[in-house]
């Protein structure tokens, strides 16, 4: 367990990319359905049980939340998508607010894509995966609520979603995650390090040196 993620502190939230914290460093963005447990997952993996809001009412979340881990590294909760509830007028700004954000935010370096174990690969779970394929960005699934499965069943469904991604052919990773049980939060650490912090390529320093 990395404690650099306990130190997570609220930034902002921002209906406008203009209002958003200053376009530098790196940025992890948190994205899912609006009851995949994404507020739950950011709390769990800071240890922090209100550092993102949850709300009983799925889809309060209409605004981009940022949040700093580390000087220059930030996680950002993405509005949250899916919910039949919300009037199409919102759904529609805030699918304008993401596209924005996905598109021209310089400092994005990754996303997390949080999904239901019980209900995996909606439309829109697909259409960040194509995005994140076609922008080369790197993506880290975590299939949460775990605990709500016996281990088995989690397993298979695991596998079952392994399977349906391997042609699509771009680096993404995926796990089991219960923020309720603490389970999975480690290896969501080891990936966050990576995210953050990614190794240079073998030879790179040695080619500069020759010039």
């Amino acid at each position: 367990m990395n404690p650099v993620y306990h130190q997570a502190k609220f930034i902002n939230s921002s209906p406008h990319l203009k209002d958003t914290p200053e376009d530098q460093g790196r940025e992890v963005a948190f994205a899912g359905r609006s009851n995949a447990g994404k507020s739950s997952a950011i709390n769990a993996l800071t240890r922090q049980n209100a550092l993102a809001r949850i709300s009983k009412t799925p889809g309060r979340t209409q605004l981009l939340n940022f949040f700093e881990i580390n000087a220059g590294q930030r996680f950002v909760d993405l509005p949250g998508y899916g919910y039949a509830k919300v009037p199409v007028a919102v759904k529609k700004q805030w699918h304008e607010l993401m596209e924005t954000y996905l598109t021209q935010r310089k400092s994005l370096c990754a996303i997390i894509l949080v999904m239901d174990v019980r209900h995996p690969l909606t439309d829109f779970d697909w259409q960040m995966v194509e995005w994140c394929r076609h922008t080369g960005l790197p993506l880290h699934i975590l299939l949460t609520k775990a605990d709500k499965l016996a281990y088995g069943a989690a397993k298979n469904t695991l596998l079952q979603v392994q399977k349906e991604l391997r042609d699509i052919n771009f680096p993404l990773t995926i796990q089991l995650f219960s923020a309720l049980k603490k389970t999975g939060i480690d290896e969501v650490h080891h990936a966050l390090d990576l995210l953050f912090n990614p190794v240079e390529p073998a030879g790179m320093e040695s080619e500069e040196d020759d010039g």
